[in-house]
């Protein structure tokens, strides 16, 4: 386990009472092992053996966590090395074969604490530990069997060990992705709240857009068709009924325009071109008694429903400022597609203004310019009319 990913441990946890079941395991082989020369043993030795055993087990508990939560190789040497010191003493003074099963839980331990080349050598030391002084004084016959079995037992300890910290620690990755998906999903759903709140924002803003456009254009027209019509109802009845019957076709109209709005918030008029929906604009213009003159330059081409919308939006914007207006006499309108950019020009020979305080029409338009990647340029000044200009890529 890397310092990164390290954790205290806990002093006693399962490692710790594994190792005290082993440990105590042999201590009880060895006695029974042990029971023909116990009456021969000095009390001095019995005491001594006693000491190691329980050094050697409370050092395999509180030593270890103390290693452990310091997560230093020098902390993990020290430990290991003071446990065979330990351990081996125990064996060769009680002379027990039986005690080479309480040296197992040290390699494991060495797994857990110790970079692997690290581990290896500390399970190589405690092999010739040991194997060795068994060779010198006893014989290398007996010590090389014994030397087997114990070696056997070394490899089995250390690749279960390997195995558990393995999956201990494929675990542990699974806990921290699973946390780290969780973060995520937590955030994303934050985001999507987020990106939900600026859609109906932005969505209320378009339908409010739209309403303005398209509703508040048809009821200025009305009101002007119904304001001369009341002008002329004594005067001249005849153009008074017209401009009734007009206010109602217009009225009528307007109210297929927020159907449409709703429903699709296309180009009013689906079968009719751009060009073809400008000009029943102007014609309403001139109706309501402003020359208008419409120029078109360049070749009309296909262009996106959205930049159409929104041209059609910006010259509708502009006549029904012009008809609000009555100081204006005449307006003119220039559409002009050039090589990527189509731009429109609305101007009128009114009073105009030394400073334009845009009204939510003209709030709405420049939005939804913006939106479609263009540009929106107002113009005024006293008595010199007022211009809208507008540009967009297509």
């Amino acid at each position: 386990m890397t310092a990164a990913t390290h954790t205290k441990t806990r002093t006693f946890g399962l490692n710790s009472l594994g190792f005290v079941l082993v440990a105590l395991t042999a201590y009880l082989s060895a006695l029974i092992t042990m029971g023909y020369v116990l009456n021969t043993i000095s009390s001095r030795k019995a005491i001594v053996l006693i000491a190691l055993a329980s050094l050697y087990l409370v050092n395999g508990v509180f030593g270890y966590a103390w290693a452990r939560n310091r997560t230093s190789r020098g902390s993990s040497l020290t430990y290991v090395a003071l446990q065979i010191i330990l351990s081996v003493t125990l064996l060769y003074l009680a002379k027990s074969p039986a005690l080479l099963l309480a040296m197992f839980p040290l390699a494991g331990q060495a797994v857990v604490m110790l970079p692997f080349r690290l581990m290896l050598a500390t399970c190589a030391t405690i092999w010739l530990a040991v194997v060795l002084p068994m060779a010198i004084f006893g014989g290398w016959g007996p010590a090389a069997v014994l030397g087997m079995f114990f070696l056997a037992g070394i490899v089995f300890v250390v690749v279960i060990t390997l195995l558990a910290v393995k999956e201990q620690r494929a675990r542990a990755e699974v806990e921290r992705l699973l946390a780290e998906l969780k973060d995520a999903n937590d955030k994303l759903r934050a985001y999507a709240d987020q990106v939900e709140e600026v859609a109906t924002l932005t969505e209320r803003n378009r339908l409010a857009r739209e309403i303005h456009d398209s509703l508040g254009h048809y009821l200025t027209v009305v009101i002007v068709q119904i304001e001369a019509a009341i002008a002329m109802k004594e005067s001249d009845r005849e153009r008074s009924l017209a401009s009734l019957r007009k206010a109602q076709g217009l009225a009528q109209k307007g109210l297929a325009e927020v159907r449409r709005s709703v429903t699709a918030m296309r180009l009013p008029g689906e079968s009719r071109s751009l060009i073809e929906a400008m000009e029943a604009l102007f014609e309403e213009c001139r109706a309501s008694g402003v020359r208008t003159n419409f120029q078109l330059r360049g070749t009309p081409r296909k262009l996106t429903a959205s930049t159409e919308l929104t041209l059609y939006r910006a010259a509708q914007e502009g006549i029904t400022n012009i008809r609000k207006h009555s100081s204006v006499n005449s307006a003119s309108i220039l559409l002009n597609y050039s090589d990527d950019i189509v731009s429109l020009i609305v101007h009128d020979d009114g009073f105009g203004v030394s400073n334009v305080a845009p009204g939510f029409g003209l709030i709405g338009l420049r939005e939804r310019v913006q939106l479609a990647g263009g540009e929106v340029k107002i113009t005024s000044g006293v008595n010199q009319g007022f211009t809208l200009e507008i540009q967009l890529p297509g």
